[in-house]
């Protein structure tokens, strides 16, 4: 018995590749407020002499933040780059994203009531956009384009979705 069903085509459309390295970078510096912060903490364990098991508790967040580091900074934007695509045409705006637990979004273009393109300081460094998405219950966004290729794909989603441009 077939219980393969048919629907639209997986998405193919892939994000530049130098949003590796935004993510990259947004992650050291997440990480290092982090471990700055223990620091911060191991020192006032010494300088107040706080109870034996504080510090060994501290010690471990340490340790677990470096390995958590290694995996945020190095490993994690890789796969994220890798296994993330996007795609749209008149019914739907797909989204697929994650290796160990993949996400298949299709949004229709119906539901869809707002597109927005969106720079932040390390994607203007490189570039780059991201293309944020509002339906009735959530929003979805699309990182790491082209500024070229963003403006086409918002103002195609736009047309699709019969979205009206705000009046200022």
């Amino acid at each position: 018995m077939n219980t393969e069903t048919k629907g639209p085509p997986l998405p193919t459309r892939k994000l530049e590749n130098s949003i590796v390295k935004v993510w990259r970078m947004s992650a050291a510096i997440e990480d290092g407020i982090g471990l700055l912060l223990l620091a911060v903490l191991l020192y006032l364990d010494y300088y107040f002499a706080w109870p034996a098991w504080i510090g060994w508790i501290l010690i471990v967040f340490l340790l677990l933040t470096f390995v958590y580091s290694v995996w945020s900074v190095i490993i994690r934007p890789y796969y994220l780059y890798k296994n993330w695509r996007y795609d749209l045409n008149e019914a739907f705006l797909q989204l697929k994203s994650g290796a160990i637990l993949e996400q298949h979004q299709l949004i229709p273009m119906a539901k869809i009531q707002a597109v927005s393109t969106k720079q932040g300081p390390l994607l203007r460094k490189y570039g780059l956009f991201s293309i944020e998405i509002m339906t009735m219950g959530t929003s979805h966004t699309i990182p790491g384009i082209p500024e070229k290729t963003a403006i086409e794909v918002r103002n195609q989603i736009a047309i699709f979705a019969k979205v009206k441009e705000a009046e200022e």
